[in-house]
């Protein structure tokens, strides 16, 4: 493997095509300003890098990025590129992932508006991210003790699992398919509306209108805070801890909640059982 270190790049596909390369310490940035430094590359290695230019890996196949830096002027940092991993790294410019294949990112700092797009396998473990339409279209998804805040994130996303993690957002999963979340928090009004074979499980979620135009949807011992107009026109089994301000129309499956304060039925095809209290000893049905 052919090593370079302790270098700076600006030229125009500075590193174009290169093959099993080790990058140490190396800085793409200054006046030429020239973009696409590692397109089309295979099996590239880079560690302690700091990038300040444009569209650095496009079309890339095998790559592992180490403790690496890329700033908000790295737009669109990683494109078409599959088999890829990166630990200890900030991505901080917009755009920075997008129809990617089998990617895993561990400790990585994100901000970038738009990551992820129709990205097809990936893992995230102890990560951070700001954005807005988080991983749109992405399909099988592994997330782990993630910390996310931004406004409408995953959706259309296919199969994926997200466990111990914390997200702000708002408009979230929206259309998703074939999704559990385990022991996590998820604060945001309207959540996962229109979404089919949605699982939570174990998890606090806050905010407005949750979870309604749903299929298939599941709750198993979650908690429910300022959740009023809940479920409306949603099939649904849920089994929830802490008390609702309001359902609204849910039309079919099955609720248990320990307390209701309002419970709305103005559509005929809203025939879902409603148990207020405990399952064994409910103080009323709706």
């Amino acid at each position: 493997m052919k090593l370079i270190q302790n270098q700076t790049f600006d030229a125009e596909r500075a590193l174009y095509g290169e093959k099993d390369i080790r990058v140490i310490h190396c800085a793409f940035d200054g006046p030429a300003d020239g973009e696409s430094a590692f397109k089309e590359g295979s099996d590239i290695e880079v560690q302690d890098c700091f990038f300040n230019l444009r569209y650095p890996f496009w079309h890339d196949e095998g790559l592992v990025i180490r403790d690496s830096e890329m700033t908000e002027l790295c737009r669109a940092a990683l494109w078409y590129s599959h088999h890829i991993t990166i630990t200890g790294t900030k991505l901080h410019g917009i755009k920075a992932l997008r129809e990617c294949s089998d990617v895993a990112m561990r400790d990585c700092d994100i901000v970038s508006p738009e990551f992820g797009w129709s990205v097809h396998g990936i893992s995230m473990e102890h990560c951070t991210a700001e954005s807005e339409y988080f991983m749109m279209r992405s399909t099988n998804l592994q997330f782990r003790d993630v910390t996310f805040k931004g406004k409408y994130s995953f959706q259309y996303i296919e199969n994926a699992t997200f466990e111990h993690c914390r997200f702000d957002t708002k408009d979230a999963f929206w259309h998703a398919k074939n999704v559990v979340v385990r022991n996590s928090v998820i604060k945001g009004e309207y959540l996962a509306w229109y979404c089919e074979n949605v699982t939570f499980e174990n998890c606090t979620i806050t905010g407005t209108q949750p979870l309604c135009y749903c299929k298939g949807l599941r709750l198993v011992n979650c908690r429910m805070e300022s959740a009023d107009l809940a479920f409306e026109k949603s099939e649904v089994q849920a089994t929830l801890l802490s008390p609702v301000i309001s359902i609204k129309n849910p039309y079919a499956g099955r609720i248990e909640v320990p307390a209701v304060e309002e419970i709305i039925r103005d559509d005929d095809r809203a025939q879902c059982k409603i148990v207020v209290g405990t399952a064994r000893q409910a103080d009323c049905c709706a």
